[in-house]
């Protein structure tokens, strides 16, 4: 049984990594300030003898002894942390530091969800991990892009400097069970909107593609990396190499929720990527052959019933 704390462990992706560790035999302390999270994403662990919640916010420092440190916490959709900017970069660069102090001092392993927004617009297709980016320092969206990519540059350093055991994950677009309906991300719009029987709303022309992968498959790719060697460091891109532009993403709601919405579009956001798709060769290489196993239609289908039973409620 290893102790391992999951910050942003209330959260959409927090909520079912907390489950799946605790089905494993661990203790797991649960550590969220709930912007973004929700207790209803985590009551059914609340029973579990080894689960510890805890409201807490990052940018203050956090004492326990683990062993493993999984860092999530962060809003990850623009409507969240375009909400406070500032505060959205002090998760990622604050909260960074103060988790990497805490696995520093107690000899822990620590993982950083990353995200491929690292990569920003991209000038290359596939993104691979040693891509830079293309990303603007002073956009509406730098706060979450340039938090995470200062993020990522702590971790290494404090691996060169002080010898922390680190891992690093780029995540792409995820969808799954637990997401907020008001979220802002595509899939949990077009869902809502469809279910409501109210417009569907495109920004951009539709043709602009993203790749999405259900949770469960992110969460595997998570505790596969948490465990490779512990000379490898990353960063993994951990995400679905199957492409689909919005407008095929929208089509397949209204065929599975049978819906009479229509499509609408609206002007496209700032520094809002045209492509986003994961070059994976690496995580099948140094994740045991990790790749993502649940398909877009099973994924949505899942989704679909459990905001249905939200809206319901």
């Amino acid at each position: 049984m290893k102790k391992i704390l999951v910050t942003g462990g209330a959260g959409f992706i927090g909520s079912h990594l907390c489950e799946r560790l605790l089905n494993e035999g661990n203790e797991v302390i649960c550590l969220d300030n709930y912007f973004t999270g929700s207790k209803k994403n985590i009551i059914h662990l609340l029973g579990n003898p080894f689960f510890e919640l805890v409201r807490h916010d990052i940018t203050e420092p956090y004492y326990a002894e683990v062993d493993e440190i999984y860092n999530l916490a962060c809003p990850a959709s623009p409507i969240h942390y375009q909400y406070d900017p500032i505060k959205t970069i002090k998760t990622s660069v604050v909260g960074a530091t103060n988790m990497l102090g805490l696995a520093k001092r107690v000899n822990a392993k620590i993982l950083q969800a990353s995200t491929s927004e690292v990569y920003g617009d991209p000038k290359i297709h596939p993104q691979p991990e040693t891509y830079w980016g293309n990303v603007n320092p002073i956009g509406l969206r730098s706060c979450y892009d340039e938090g995470k990519r200062c993020a990522e540059s702590l971790f290494i350093n404090y691996h060169k400097q002080n010898d922390v055991r680190i891992k690093i994950i780029r995540i792409f677009n995820t969808y799954g069970t637990r997401m907020n309906t008001n979220d802002g991300r595509v899939i949990s719009n077009f869902i809502v909107q469809a279910l409501q029987g109210k417009d569907i709303t495109i920004y951009g022309d539709g043709t602009q593609t993203r790749s999405f992968q259900y949770v469960d498959d992110l969460v595997e790719g998570m505790i596969r990396m948490m465990h490779t060697d512990e000379k490898f460091t990353g960063p993994v891109n951990i995400g679905n190499p199957l492409e689909y532009s919005m407008l095929q993403l929208a089509e397949e709601v209204i065929k599975l929720t049978n819906s009479s919405s229509k499509i609408i579009f609206k002007p496209l956001p700032e520094d809002d990527p045209m492509k986003r798709k994961p070059d994976i060769s690496l995580a099948k290489k140094v994740l045991n052959n990790w790749e993502p196993v649940v398909g877009l239609e099973e994924g949505l289908t899942k989704v679909i019933t459990y905001f249905d039973n939200v809206l319901a409620e």
